[in-house]
């Protein structure tokens, strides 16, 4: 929970970053905070049988490791004990609140019960995520102050969790949600423009945990957000934890009502209050102990330092372990080994473009400019395939050099240009290549009354016989409107009239060298498009002599030339 109402105060400093934001970050993540928050997605039955929680964590992952971002899960230790009156409350456990508990100075802290539900889905997640190339610190109590300890000493870039109070121990850059859709994002709270913007500082917020409540504090009844940030808005950052260790908190009057100094504040929370209650003049010094005990606790969390081995062996960059996450999938989700690949080789393999790309910029930046086949890493890409969009945004599919068998997937463009734009240049100049050798000659368009070979074969034999009987069909044969003769196909198709007219002529012709199909129209008593095709011989006319005039259709002598002779 953190600080009661700390976020809605805070509201104004909220930031929505894109999720690319991270890229290339260090970032450790309060791993209990975000397994209630993909618990809570789905609280059915089936979400804890399938392992619902467990899968969201997967895609969280692999979307980051996507992105070079390097991770660190931080786990909580054993239960502090100026928390156990609120962790109790919490459990429901019908436990009582003793007075010892509530003022926790003699009560040690808790070992949480490492065989509840829960824990074993923390067990999960860690397992998962060391496969993954994950790394886990196990903090000492508190999960938050361990990672604003790493943030503070400038060993992560920000920390991922949702509990308010992280601010208290000290964190610089928070990330509260992370959103995986379209357009996917982080909600951002920095301190610098929690200072800015509204005043208060590390001090400023303690302060504010003792009036209002939190995990440590039951606060101070007759306070609420607005008159609690104006007192300690009038107190100033600098001297409000120094008046609290003098006088108390008999420096928190209220702006507004009529009560009067020595007036007794009642604890926010009625029914877990202890058998004590805070004089606003601090004249109970068991109340002005608790204040000094709660300020103590988050200016000097119990935690593993920033030099120690511990943290050294948590920083330190695992390897991704293909077998035991195709495993642990295998176990957790049921997936096929080729389904594991599926989902996280493309994401290992973008996230090792990015560290090539990361490098070539540091040594541009010192002045060494090597040709790409010169730097002594082996660039991923092997080359570009094509152009693709996703989502809107310019991508390329790439090829990649031997890893695990993936072969080729979709990467932003801009990443490509940033690690090898040689490759793109390679690609762009291999484009008008390929377009030449897959330019072919448009074909001409089929005309969809075209007659059918079978057709044309039987109205050329009626066409023929036609002419034999001394009909006049082909007096009337033209060229379509479809094609533009050549002059070789008006001789061709003279010479053809010429053969069908001249009955009496015994000769065979050789057609082989016509070279063009010529589509003819007939007008007369066919009614029907006529092809002929001059590239096969021309039909064998059955010659017959006429020793008579023939007579046409319209009565007229029409006298016939026998070429024989």
């Amino acid at each position: 929970m953190g600080v009661k109402n700390l976020w809605d105060i805070l509201e104004s400093c909220k930031k929505t970053l894109p999720l690319y934001h991270l890229q290339n970050k260090r970032v450790c993540i309060d791993l209990s905070c975000w397994m209630v928050q993909l618990q809570n997605v789905n609280k059915s039955h089936a979400s804890i049988k399938d392992k619902l929680y467990l899968k969201g964590l997967f895609h969280r992952l692999r979307a980051l490791i996507a992105l070079n971002c390097s991770l660190l899960f931080v786990t909580d230790g054993s239960i502090p004990a100026i928390k156990l009156a609120t962790y109790r409350r919490r459990l429901n456990s019908g436990t009582e609140v003793t007075r010892d508990e509530t003022n926790s100075h003699n009560v040690p802290s808790l070992r949480r019960n490492m065989g509840s539900e829960f824990s074993c889905m923390i067990k999960e997640a860690k397992v998962l995520g060391l496969a993954l190339g994950i790394p886990c610190l196990d903090g000492i109590e508190e999960a938050e102050a361990q990672c604003a300890l790493l943030n503070s000493e400038s060993l992560c870039d920000g920390c991922f969790t949702s509990d308010s109070d992280v601010f208290l121990f000290g964190a610089r850059t928070v990330y509260r949600d992370i959103c995986l859709g379209e357009g996917g994002y982080v909600v951002c709270y920095e301190m610098a423009d929690i200072e800015s913007t509204l005043g208060f500082g590390r001090n400023s917020l303690i302060t504010l945990a003792l009036l209002l409540g939190s995990d440590y504090s039951q606060g101070v009844h007759g306070f609420g957000p607005e008159s609690a940030c104006q007192i300690v808005k009038s107190v100033g950052e600098e001297v409000v934890l120094k008046k609290i260790a003098l006088e108390g908190i008999s420096f928190a009057k209220k702006s507004k009502g009529s009560r009067k100094q020595g007036q007794v504040l009642k604890c926010n929370d009625k029914e877990n209050c202890s058998d004590h209650e805070m004089n606003i003049n601090g004249s109970e010094h068991s109340s002005q102990r608790e204040f000094l005990r709660v300020i103590d606790a988050y200016l000097k969390p119990k935690c593993h330092s920033a030099d120690s081995d511990a943290v050294h062996r948590a920083l330190a960059l695992l390897p991704f372990q293909r077998t035991e996450a195709q495993k642990i999938c295998a176990q957790l989700f049921e997936w096929p080994p080729e389904k594991t690949d599926e989902y996280i080789l493309p994401k290992i393999a973008e996230r090792d473009l990015r560290r090539f790309a990361n490098l070539r910029s540091t040594s541009s930046n010192l002045g060494i400019h090597f040709p790409l086949h010169e730097i002594p890493v082996k660039c991923p890409i092997s080359g570009i395939i094509k152009h693709r969009k996703v989502q809107g945004r310019e991508c390329f599919e790439v090829s990649w050099e031997e890893f695990d068998g993936l072969k080729s997937s979709i990467i932003p463009a801009e990443l490509v240009k940033s690690a090898c734009p040689e490759k793109i240049v390679e690609f762009e100049g291999r484009k008008p290549q390929e377009k030449k050798q897959n330019h072919r000659k448009p074909r001409p368009k089929k005309s969809n009354n075209r007659t059918p070979l079978a057709e044309i074969d039987k109205q050329l034999q009626n066409l023929l016989l036609d002419i034999e009987s001394g009909g006049n069909s082909f007096q009337n044969v033209s060229f379509s409107s479809s094609m533009t003769p050549s002059k070789t196909q008006i001789d061709a198709t003279k010479a053809a009239k010429t053969q069908y007219m001249l009955l009496d002529t015994e000769s065979e012709s050789d057609n082989d060298n016509h070279n063009e199909a010529i589509i003819c129209h007939q007008n007369g008593r066919c009614g029907a498009e006529i092809v002929i095709d001059l590239l096969s011989p021309s039909p064998a006319i059955r010659a017959r002599k006429v020793s008579k005039c023939q007579q046409g259709n319209n009565g007229q002598q029409i006298d016939v030339i026998d070429l024989s002779d």
